[in-house]
């Protein structure tokens, strides 16, 4: 799996979502569109439902719960996280990112396109606030 890079400053979710189908950011915005989900409609980085939508349309199952960061040997080989959390006029926000562990080992896939390497491994720099489970398929 490889990450995908957002191609709109507020893209995260549609760029996590994309990473985790295998597809190019373009073709996740278009299924999205198709969906009424824009990347510039502040829910879709403050509540969970668009991207959950996001990933069904695409075929991808997730947890229906998030569960609370523990660790990051406790998470599963395949999960969204939500980091940079944060609070604003009432309201939470967060960068979407995906965590992967298979025969690569651990790393988190972040879409932010100014980073010089999105596949990070730099975990103690990372505050995730909750995951949600990417289920087998």
């Amino acid at each position: 799996m490889k990450a995908v890079i957002q191609q709109e400053p507020t893209g995260c979710g549609i760029a996590a979502s994309a990473a985790l189908a295998g597809v190019t950011y373009d073709e996740a915005r278009a299924v999205a569109s198709s969906l009424g989900i824009q990347a510039a409609d502040q829910t879709l980085w403050s509540e969970t439902h668009h991207v959950r939508c996001l990933l069904d349309a695409m075929g991808i199952a997730v947890s229906p719960v998030e569960q609370p960061f523990e660790s990051w040997d406790a998470l599963p080989d395949r999960a969204l996280l939500s980091i940079k959390w944060r609070r604003e006029a009432g309201r939470q926000f967060w960068h979407w990112v995906v965590f992967v562990r298979d025969e690569q080992g651990a790393r988190v896939l972040d879409s932010k396109k100014a980073l010089v390497n999105n596949t990070r491994r730099d975990f103690g720099r990372m505050r995730p606030k909750w995951s949600i489970a990417v289920l087998d398929q």
